[in-house]
């Protein structure tokens, strides 16, 4: 048995990939394209699935709906390995998703539903859920909002529960306001660099990531793509970390990687910076191709990768 019990709460998302895409086509045309594909995904649902490969014990918990991309998006995350039992399924809301045409450099634009991902609340929440859980990502806080996200943070804390949070939304100094209540709650915050100068206003990164830990985070990992990642927290200096060669296919699900090898790096006793490393491997094998399930590995095979 898996000596991280990991609850993935919030934010899962059926995504539907097409690349490569440069272009849509006008009117009734058409376009012939290499590679479409569906994949689990979302700050929780990609984060579970990624920790799942690299060992831990993973629960996922959420709403989707009751249609077929909720059939679908269960089916990919037990394939990996995903207890789905605590993902909700909601009669009145669709499965979230996104579609997401892939540029031929990686980036994409994306085109999402929130559907049920809206409708979850503290009181989704149960004591079993949380029971024997060593650690709580919440995948998704603005979807709560601050108050809420705080509610299911501190019950986790007060069972010894470490915590997390990711975001989707971009950064914008609203949205930071929004969920400030649950920033005391967090013992890692893991955002991307263009979140952390949006939502703090800050001319740097390392003022950015400091402004937020004065808020009460405990470390923030601020990822910066091909530049690795940057630690901040209160005791000490910044710690930058270099990314992972990759050649890189598509950026999706890459932070949800990031987060989750950062996670299961942490859980096995290793520093932050040995975690932070094990993320950016992660990372930057996801970026080698479609989704954010893309390729075979496990713990050990990345772990091969970072000794190599």
């Amino acid at each position: 048995m898996s000596e991280q019990v990991v609850v993935a709460l919030g934010v899962h998302v059926l995504d539907v990939l097409v690349r490569p895409v440069t272009e849509i086509p006008q009117g009734q045309g058409g376009a012939l394209v290499e590679q479409i594909k569906l994949t689990a995904a979302g700050s929780a649902g990609g984060t579970a699935l990624v920790l799942s490969r690299l060992g831990a014990e993973v629960r996922s918990a959420g709403a989707i709906g009751t249609d077929a991309l909720g059939d679908a998006l269960l089916a990919l995350l037990k394939r990996d390995g995903v207890d789905t039992r605590a993902l909700l399924r909601r009669d009145e809301a669709q499965t979230s998703a996104s579609v997401l045409p892939i540029r031929p450099d990686g980036s994409r634009p994306a085109f999402h539903v929130v559907g049920a991902n809206a409708t979850y609340t503290p009181a989704d929440v149960t004591d079993a859920l949380l029971d024997g859980a060593t650690h709580l990502h919440l995948g998704g806080p603005e979807f709560l909002g601050g108050e809420q996200a705080a509610e299911i943070l501190r019950r986790a804390r007060a069972r010894g529960i470490t915590t997390s949070a990711d975001v989707l939304a971009p950064g914008d100094m609203g949205v930071l306001e929004w969920i400030a209540s649950a920033l005391p709650e967090l013992d890692y915050f893991l955002p991307n660099d263009e979140q952390v100068l949006g939502f703090t206003g800050a001319a740097d990164l390392e003022a950015g990531c400091r402004q937020l830990v004065e808020r009460g985070v405990g470390c923030v990992a601020a990822t910066r793509g091909a530049e690795g990642v940057l630690l901040v927290d209160g005791a000490g200096p910044a710690l930058a970390v270099p990314a992972t060669a990759a050649e890189v296919v598509d950026t999706t699900g890459c932070g949800d990687a990031f987060s989750a090898g950062f996670l299961r790096g942490l859980a096995l006793g290793r520093s932050r910076e040995q975690a932070a490393r094990l993320g950016c491997a992660v990372a930057g094998i996801v970026a080698g191709g479609l989704g954010s399930d893309h390729g075979d590995y496990d713990l050990a095979r990345v772990e091969a990768l970072l000794a190599g």
